[in-house]
């Protein structure tokens, strides 16, 4: 077969491991899709660096998405693109060997992830760090350049790029084929119902900006607003007295108008929940559920500067404004549904795998990697 064959990291944790606990997997997947539209590629694989066995339990096509174990795919790959899962420095050794190019692909907010298992005491990799010095190009998403270019650049002594972000509506069409109205929004008369669906696990995506735009709307116009619900938020509702305290300080909490739950699969918790989601970032202005709650032509109400044209669009902290368009989203969004949902896709479209110009941008990478020689 000619043509370039590549080999794309995942970590599974457990061989029936769910979609929707992070984007990690879903990123390897669009990467694929994206790289086998590249003219210059045979094929692309999925490569676990883990031991757990690949089986038919695993949650995707495994025929659309090749998966092999690092074993099987070492002597087969021109390219290893390590994205979801590392690989250690006798493999990278042997790759080099073969004249195989090994792409880093970041993804990750790794700058946060150090300062908090540094400040914390928050175990990540101990005394036994590996930092691979061998890679001969390392590809960033925008989101992440900010704030862990520097991070990635000085620990690997490697320049990096920033490279396009990939998604695609295909794992969500899956998750939604079976309920009511395809999970897609759909318009309903009287107070609407408020979902906060931030992680919750670190800065970066914290509910309480969020929960301060939901309160600020609710004190101009309380008969507007059903209900606010929290998820990812039962632990520190009831542990952190910090977050009590502060929540009691709100008269949508106060008059009992929040709910503070645990983890939810989006398509489904917005189906079956939610007409509005209201959502904060620090140093993470686009991501896989703003798309999949856009697509899907739900009102999103949010800071990420980096698909500010999407849903109803804040700047920064300032969350008055948040207030504002989240009282434009109560009042005005059911009148232009369907016309929204057309235009968020239209405007989604340039993350889809086949979009000429990201698809162009992605050869000519793998052209440029291939004309160096192998570090």
């Amino acid at each position: 077969m000619s043509g370039l064959r590549i080999g794309i990291t995942i970590g599974l944790h457990h061989e029936a491991e769910t979609l929707w606990n992070n984007g990690i997997k879903q990123n390897a997947a669009f990467l694929a899709e994206a790289l086998r539209h590249c003219p210059q590629v045979a094929g692309v694989v999925l490569v676990n660096t883990t031991q757990v066995p690949i089986t038919p339990a695993l949650p995707w096509d495994q025929t659309r998405y090749p998966t092999q174990t690092f074993d099987a795919a070492k002597d087969n790959v021109d390219v290893l693109i390590e994205l979801g899962g590392q690989i250690d420095a006798l493999q990278t050794a042997y790759l080099k060997h073969r004249g195989v190019r090994l792409v880093s692909y970041c993804c990750g907010f790794e700058y946060v992830h150090a300062m908090e298992s540094v400040l914390f005491s928050k175990p990540t990799w101990g005394a036994n760090l590996f930092v691979n010095q061998r890679y001969d190009d390392i590809w960033i998403i925008p989101q992440v350049e900010n704030i862990s270019r520097s991070y990635f650049e000085v620990l690997r002594r490697q320049s990096a790029r920033v490279v396009p972000f990939v998604w695609s509506p295909i794992f969500l069409d899956a998750r939604v084929a079976n309920l009511p109205n395809a999970g897609e929004y759909q318009p309903r008369e009287g107070a609407k119902r408020l979902s906060v669906m931030e992680p919750n696990i670190n800065v970066v995506k914290f509910c309480l900006y969020p929960a301060f735009i939901a309160e600020l709307a609710y004190r101009q116009r309380p008969d507007r607003i059903a209900i606010l619900q929290v998820t990812n938020a039962d632990g520190i509702a009831r542990n952190s007295a910090e977050f009590i305290a502060l929540m009691n300080q709100l008269d949508i909490v106060r008059d009992q108008k929040a709910v503070f739950l645990g983890r939810h699969e989006t398509p489904a918790f917005l189906a079956s929940n939610t007409d509005i989601v209201v959502s904060h970032q620090l140093e993470n202005p686009l991501n896989y559920f703003y798309l999949e709650v856009c697509w899907q032509g739900y009102p999103l109400v949010h800071n990420a500067h980096l698909c500010a044209e999407l849903g109803y669009y804040y700047k920064n902290n300032e969350v008055n404004e948040g207030a504002r368009r989240l009282l434009e989203a109560i009042e005005t969004h059911d009148a232009q549904a369907s016309h929204y949902r057309q235009r968020q896709r239209a405007q989604i479209a340039r993350y889809l795998p086949g979009n000429s110009q990201l698809v162009a941008t992605y050869d000519a990478l793998l052209s440029e990697l291939m004309a160096r020689p192998v570090r």
